[in-house]
């Protein structure tokens, strides 16, 4: 059974066989790819098409699932619950949607203007970026089952608790105004055929490679200097164990930056095999795709500097705690 999974991981998530089919079209090509310079082109190529591969793949099946759950439909589901349970179905439910808080932003104004708790709002505004579905399957592609499984639920339980506590804080009157008095309206949704979800979940595909491409050009690029070019003793140094507030540190730094999960991967990936602890990358992760700058601009626009504060406050919290947590726990799932 393990050696059934570890093909998967290595081989079919993985995918080391292409790896291996790009260091060999390199050599022939006369490129010594144990050089920084070999190494680093075989880095940048490799991992480029794993990721653009990976993520049309599992963004056209999820955008497939996605067609059954559009906004009026996600909002009357939400308002079959209450309580806790609420938040949790909320939370779930930014599984499936949007692959970055600026695209979950739009939607998280829509639930509230329509008169859902603002707890619920909130759980699904930090849960949609964080911890969509091709993060799982990314997750367990580099880092394993062990790591992805925990991510994600860990990724579930801040959404959960952060939006429980702001329900609890009753900060409505933090959201802007034409937010509270617009009126929502319920337009009749045409059923779908199948064949009008495979051209969603295919013009899905299209729209979202060509908004996070650039982005993981940048983060491919940036991963293979990191892992090819800086010594491993400097990065043990600053986010390894020679550094107790790395963690604090890597969500500090990942807060002004805008990716998505995409592109973070490769940096976060380059990071741990230069000897970066495993809480430190993954609240770099968490810190760029929940609390980027201009997601936060965006935001801003919707709610007062009050609740966006108390937003960043309980999200920074629990990812850095998140952060902690996977360090001390490292060497038992790695």
């Amino acid at each position: 059974m393990q050696m059934i999974w570890n093909f998967i991981q290595k081989e079919l998530l993985g995918m080391s066989w292409l790896n291996r089919i790009i260091g060999s079209l390199l050599e022939l090509c006369g490129l010594d790819i144990t050089s920084r310079i070999g190494s680093s082109v075989q880095f940048f190529l490799y991992d480029t098409i794993k990721i653009m591969v990976l993520l049309g793949v599992l963004i056209l099946l999820i955008s497939y699932i996605q067609s059954y759950f559009p906004p009026e439909r996600t909002k009357k589901i939400l308002g079959r619950f209450h309580g806790i349970g609420a938040n949790c179905v909320a939370a779930l439910l930014g599984t499936v949607t949007p692959f970055c808080s600026c695209s979950s932003i739009p939607l998280f104004i829509g639930f509230t203007s329509a008169g859902l708790p603002l707890g619920v709002t909130f759980s699904f505004l930090i849960s949609s970026p964080m911890v969509d579905l091709g993060s799982l399957v990314l997750l367990m592609s580099i880092f394993g089952w062990k790591v992805a499984v925990l991510y994600v639920v860990l990724g579930l339980v801040i959404a959960v608790v952060g939006g429980t506590v702001i329900e609890k804080l009753h900060l409505e009157n933090e959201v802007q105004e034409f937010i509270r008095r617009a009126n929502s309206i319920d337009l009749p949704q045409d059923e779908l055929t199948f064949k009008d979800r495979i051209k969603f979940a295919w013009e899905q595909v299209v729209s979202t490679a060509k908004k996070v491409f650039p982005y993981v050009l940048v983060g491919v690029a940036i991963g293979a200097f990191i892992h090819n070019w800086i010594p491993e003793d400097i990065v043990v140094k600053v986010l390894g164990t020679g550094n107790p507030l790395g963690v604090i540190i890597a969500t500090i730094v990942g807060i002004p930056m805008y990716a998505d999960i995409f592109g973070t991967i490769p940096i976060a990936e380059a990071l741990l095999a230069k000897g970066a602890n495993l809480g430190v990358v993954l609240s770099f992760m968490m810190g760029v795709t929940t609390l980027s700058l201009p997601s936060m601009i965006m935001l801003k626009k919707a709610i007062k500097p009050k609740l966006l504060g108390i937003f960043i406050g309980i999200c920074a919290v629990g990812i850095i705690v998140v952060g902690y947590f996977f360090n001390a726990i490292q060497g038992l799932i790695l």
